[in-house]
């Protein structure tokens, strides 16, 4: 895990300096080409008017010998203004002389005497005319060129220096675009490692397992979500283990009394009757509801519950509905009713999967209802949506436990026996009306009522 950070790392470094001394070495480039561009042009502006003079004196010389034949000597021992920059006077025009036949008669260290110029060299030179007919020309050389008569100018010592200077930001800018380099990659990096090392630990088994959140960017959100990953991996699994737990008691209760009756027959110390096997037979629905249930949320979760919906009132659903749960309900001294207006739009639903969450939600309502209390079965239209109430006037539920309603196998008074009941009817309703592509909530007030809401989809 080190080598592979440490490689991130270096990587990460290497391109963020690779980068910024590319981008300093290209900036330097363009900017000291430019200088010397600039710089090469006020040069050549500055030594106009020396260079027509030394031109007229050269024009001078060619009319008086009529040939460019000892020239030099005049030009470096007579003249001095114009002599060698090495025998240390004041003044020295870098300038080449070429004859008529642009060949180089004495000048730049570049060209030797005798060799041709260019023409696009020579066109650009001070032409020496004599008598309307020009003789040769003058060529000023560069000062960007360090091979020139410039060489041991202040021209070209302000040029070397620039180069020493520019050579110096870019070694500058190099270094501190590494040490950047370091700080950024150190600092993408350690949050990385921390992941990774994180990543471990859960799948070592860790689950729930923090990591600490040091930024608001990408790697900051990034490790939000692990955090609430892993906490939610705690979560389910803290719930798998409940749920076993659960599935066990509830199991084991109906197989002992089952256990029980049956070793008891067969040693012949309980006498075989009907109350005895309607006992029994009442255990083995109860496993086989909770077998059932536990069959439903396995396809739900898995997304294969199987529905057959089709269009139909929200009217005929709840006046169905209450039809199957009236005689009980007069039995508990319970009122029934129902609030249904007459124009509501249809929903597209399964309608016996329909019909077993609002029993599952009467059934919670009728036990913790007393008696001379009332059960209302609600529906309206609210913006495209139905919307169902089933509210009771019972005891209510907890605050603390109304957050968990919907969770499997919770309850809130964990002494209470399950009357039967497998512990996952409301976890089943919200997984049916879930794959309806709606939504089913709950409010409660302690000693006052319990209502759940069931939003659907219209058609």
């Amino acid at each position: 895990m080190r080598t592979t950070i440490r490689s991130l790392s270096f990587k990460l470094t290497l391109a963020f300096m690779v980068v910024s001394v590319l981008g300093t070495v290209l900036v330097a480039v363009l900017v000291n080409w430019q200088t010397r561009r600039q710089f090469g042009t006020l040069v050549q502006t500055l030594y106009q008017d020396d260079l027509a003079n030394f031109g007229d004196q050269l024009a001078s010389y060619y009319e008086t010998n009529g040939s460019w034949q000892g020239v030099e000597q005049f030009v470096f021992t007579d003249q001095p203004e114009i002599a060698d920059p090495h025998g240390g006077h004041d003044r020295w025009i870098p300038a080449t002389l070429v004859d008529s036949n642009r060949q180089v008669i004495f000048g730049d260290r570049r060209y030797p005497p005798g060799e041709p110029l260019p023409n696009t060299t020579v066109e650009n030179g001070l032409a020496i005319e004599v008598n309307g007919e020009t003789v040769g020309w003058l060529v000023l050389a560069s000062v960007a060129d360090g091979r020139s008569d410039f060489y041991g100018s202040p021209e070209a010592d302000f040029l070397a220096n620039l180069n020493r200077t520019t050579l110096v930001i870019a070694a500058g800018a190099g270094l501190m675009a590494l040490l950047f380099g370091i700080v950024l990659a150190r600092t993408i990096s350690y949050p990385v490692s921390e992941l990774k090392s994180a990543t471990q630990l859960v799948a070592q088994g860790e689950l729930g397992h923090q990591v600490s959140v040091r930024s608001s960017d990408e790697i900051g959100q990034l490790t939000a979500s692990f955090n609430k990953m892993s906490a939610d991996l705690a979560k389910a699994n803290k719930l798998r283990r409940q749920m076993t737990a659960d599935i066990a008691h509830d199991l084991r209760t109906p197989l002992s009394v089952l256990q029980g009756y049956t070793e008891a027959l067969d040693e012949g110390k309980l006498p075989g009757n009907s109350e005895i096997y309607q006992s029994m037979h009442r255990q083995v629905k109860h496993l086989n509801r909770l077998v059932e249930d536990l069959r439903t949320l396995s396809l739900a979760d898995a997304g294969q519950l199987s529905l057959h919906p089709m269009a139909i009132a929200p009217r005929d659903l709840l006046e169905h509905t209450a039809l199957i749960y009236t005689q009980q309900a007069e039995k508990q001294k319970v009122t029934l009713d129902l609030d249904i207006p007459q124009q509501l739009p249809q929903i597209k639903v399964d309608l016996d999967r329909l019909v077993q969450v609002l029993g599952n939600l009467i059934s919670n309502a009728l036990r913790h209802t007393p008696a001379g209390g009332h059960i209302r079965l609600v529906a309206e239209n609210a913006q495209q949506q139905l919307v169902l109430r089933v509210q009771d006037s019972g005891a209510g539920i907890d605050p603390e436990d109304l957050p968990h309603v919907f969770d499997r196998f919770y309850r809130g008074d964990k002494s209470r026996s399950t009357n039967g009941e497998s512990g996952l009817g409301l976890a089943i309703a919200r997984s049916i009306v879930e794959a309806h592509n709606g939504r089913i909530t709950v409010t409660s007030t302690s000693g006052q009522g319990t209502t759940f809401i069931i939003t659907l989809p219209t058609i």
